[in-house]
């Protein structure tokens, strides 16, 4: 429910990268992704938007080559702070009184096509990080929460439990009417805190336990302990479970990964799912957070 092919700096990389090699990285994703459809997975949910790189040309090219993998794409814009620079004087950006044109470009992907292709966005992406509801933050939500209203498609908000944003996310999201049984609050399994991840779920929201092999935010035994609290509690049904893992990222120093050696798309299915097993999470438990609550999100 949260998986990345590409995760991209475009302009930094034209920058100062010189070693890109696109036939190479292709075909390396490709490989990738066929040992993930392999090993069973049939859909990924990537939530690639602006500010992460998003070439939904490229990326239609890969799926295209992993027949059976179906690859759900998102629109929106990430960021933590200020709005990306096109928008900074573009509509509100100029005058305060001027509507918001992202609402009709989030909208136009999700009904007509992403950057000139047939391919359309099936959710909506924001962020919201420790730096809390920045002017920009707020002015991305409320544009996604506007096109959500106008189309119906889902939300899905990257926030940081540790600086409980989630209540950042709730509060701006019932101004805009926005249900949060459209909402998933995305990386909510950074945080061991099940109290609070309860009162979220209690509010509505679905919670992306979705950063397992990312150790260095939280451990193993921390991420899988919190989802098997919240299961006993009753709240499998308010989970989804993924990695937020890619077939390449350029954020991350290449010296670094080997620090991370879970980070991987199969971590949940060889490690992770047989770890709740073992605390007593039911199969169903499993099966309802790895397929029915991914289906009941986008169908709903």
């Amino acid at each position: 429910m949260h998986e990345h092919v590409f995760v991209l700096s475009p302009d930094s990389q034209r920058q100062w990268q010189n070693d890109w090699d696109e036939d190479a990285r292709v075909a390396d994703a490709v490989a990738r992704l066929q040992v993930l459809v392999d090993s069973g997975v049939q859909t990924i949910v990537d939530p690639t938007v602006d500010g992460l790189g998003r070439d939904i040309p490229r990326i239609a090219g890969i799926n295209e080559q992993v027949p059976g993998l179906h690859v759900i794409v998102a629109t929106g814009v990430y960021t933590y702070a200020d709005v990306p620079g096109y928008f900074s004087s573009r509509g509100p950006g100029a005058l305060p009184d001027l509507p918001e044109p992202m609402v009709d470009l989030f909208v136009r992907d999700i009904e007509v096509g992403i950057q000139g292709t047939e391919v359309r966005a099936a959710f909506l992406k924001c962020a919201i990080d420790h730096h809390g509801l920045t002017r920009g933050v707020e002015r991305v939500m409320r544009a996604c929460a506007q096109a959500q209203r106008r189309t119906g498609v889902p939300l899905m908000v990257h926030t940081h439990p540790g600086k409980q944003t989630g209540l950042d996310v709730q509060k701006v999201l019932a101004g805009e009417a926005v249900p949060p049984s459209a909402v998933l609050l995305a990386h909510s399994g950074d945080s061991a805190d099940a109290d609070h991840l309860q009162q979220l779920a209690d509010a509505g929201f679905l919670l992306g336990m979705d950063r397992f092999g990312i150790d260095t935010i939280l451990d193993f035994e921390g991420r899988v302990g919190v989802v098997a609290e919240l299961c006993r509690r009753g709240y499998a049904a308010s989970m989804v479970l993924s990695q937020d893992a890619a077939c390449h990222i350029d954020w991350v120093d290449p010296e670094l990964l080997p620090f991370l050696p879970n980070w991987t798309y199969l971590h949940v299915q060889r490690d992770v799912v047989p770890a709740l097993l073992e605390r007593g999470v039911t199969q169903d438990q499993v099966d309802q957070m790895l397929v029915g609550n991914p289906r009941r999100f986008f169908e709903s």
